[in-house]
């Protein structure tokens, strides 16, 4: 191992040990790393590691941060114009009891969650929820953990659904469409679901003494239905550019898109719901508040992120670690992709229980893509030609659906228990762990079986 591979490395460990045990300053601890890295790269006090300004600014994917920019804006005009509220009540009162109450909102949650971010669906769901709980005098407890993890559960179903979605879309090349279909075959959006359907009836069993029935419920009146409309004009943009090539995948002479081009969409909509609102409203005040619901936690954590991992490319980290795990799992065959691909699923899922997955995912994407092009000169034409999208796939489902096992594995969890607390409900690990580890394992298994049998 070269020096500077070692300075790298140890940075990176020591980058990730703040990240993990300084939550509220992740963003500034990524950040800095990204200055040093920077600095060491333009003074030369690492031997052969160079990166630059424009080097290290050229690393970050603005079209991901456009992207989760814009849909959070968007998606906080869908919350404000009360449609989630009403979408919930319609669905509550086609239910009889309590049992099918807390499924209904499970899934509801879960396909709400697929198409908008998981934070956003738990508040959009969870406050409708306490109030339905209140008014049958249940604990809203179970209802509100089922929630947050259904919702965390579904953001691995589509590009939009959750910014892990979209990190991996952008490393594998994938679009929006790739997630229904990809190469002929089922794509994320069909495993998510087949892990959703699996899930649900673990709820449904866990909840089957809770028969009281549920009547009266008051149907929330929507005035405002542009809002909805820009947010599934943004799902279907997204759908239809997804049949235009980028440039690295076009045909010589074939028109291709922009690598920013969804990022502009999503963009593009949220722009267009804001001038909307200063114009009905007569007033620039929607724009302050706009800009203030838009999460620049996690746009710096990322921007800086993505900086450090071009660093720790460039200085050898990245194919260290691959070929670490190479060698572990024991060459090119399809027994060794089969052990590669449940390191990969179940490393996920433990990591993801304890620590955010977003910094988890953007690390293990450029380890994952060097894995695969290791496997893509096996002599078995099906494992050369399919250990990418089994390995992505896994990481996804792994780190996605892994964060539902503990109360700090995913932000909606996070915020659904910050929803409970406010109201005087304390949830403690056991409390949550009685629900969310059989949603999780039936959830992953499904997953992770179905992922080998349709790519292998």
């Amino acid at each position: 191992m070269s020096s500077s591979t070692t300075v790298a490395l140890v940075l990176f460990i020591v980058t990730y040990v703040l990240i993990f045990s300084l939550e509220k300053a992740r963003p500034y601890i990524a950040l800095a790393s990204a200055a040093i890295f920077v600095v060491l790269g333009i003074t030369g006090l690492l031997p052969g590691f160079e990166y630059g300004i424009g080097a290290a600014v050229s690393e970050i994917d603005w079209n991901v941060l456009m992207m989760i920019a814009g849909t959070m804006g968007t998606v906080q005009l869908f919350i404000d114009s009360r449609m989630p509220n009403l979408m919930s009540d319609i669905l509550i009162s086609k239910v009889g009891s309590v049992k099918w109450m807390i499924v209904a909102l499970s899934l509801f949650a879960g396909i709400i969650s697929a198409f908008v971010d998981n934070v956003a669906t738990v508040l959009m769901i969870a406050p409708v929820a306490m109030a339905i709980c209140k008014k049958l005098d249940i604990s809203p407890v179970p209802v509100i953990i089922c929630i947050s993890i259904s919702s965390n559960l579904q953001g691995a179903a589509t590009l939009v659904g959750d910014t892990t979605s979209i990190l991996l879309a952008k490393a594998a090349e994938l679009d929006f469409m790739d997630f229904f279909f990809y190469k002929g075959k089922p794509g994320m959006f069909w495993v998510t679901e087949a892990g959703a359907i699996v899930s649900a009836l673990i709820i449904v069993y866990m909840f089957r003494k809770e028969t009281d029935q549920i009547h009266d419920i008051v149907t929330t009146k929507v005035e405002d239905k542009v809002p909805t409309v820009l947010l599934c004009l943004t799902i279907f943009s997204l759908i239809a550019v997804s049949f235009i090539p980028y440039k690295d995948a076009a045909a010589e002479g074939q028109f291709y898109k922009p690598d920013w081009t969804n990022g502009a969409l999503c963009l593009l909509y949220f722009i267009i719901g804001l001038v909307r609102e200063c114009i009905k409203k007569k007033s620039a005040e929607p724009v302050k508040t706009a800009l203030g619901q838009i999460d620049y936690y996690t746009l710096l954590l990322l921007a800086g992120l993505f900086i450090v991992i071009g660093g720790i490319k460039r200085a050898g980290v990245i194919d260290l670690l691959a070929n670490g795990i190479f060698k572990l799992c024991g060459g090119t065959t399809r027994s060794a992709l089969f052990i590669t691909f449940t390191v990969i699923v179940w490393m996920s899922v433990l990591i993801s229980a304890f620590i955010d997955n977003i910094p988890y995912v953007a690390t293990m994407l450029p380890v994952v893509s060097s894995l695969a092009a290791g496997f893509a000169v096996s002599g078995d034409a099906a494992v050369a030609g399919n250990s990418a999208t089994l390995l992505y796939f896994g990481l996804l489902v792994g780190a996605t659906l892994g964060g539902n096992l503990t109360p700090v594995g995913a932000s909606a969890n996070i915020t659904g228990i910050g929803i409970l607390r406010k109201d005087g409900y304390s949830v403690k690990p056991a409390d949550f762990m009685k629900y969310s580890v059989p949603f999780t394992l039936s959830a992953v298994i499904t997953g992770y079986l179905l992922l080998w049998l349709i790519w292998m």
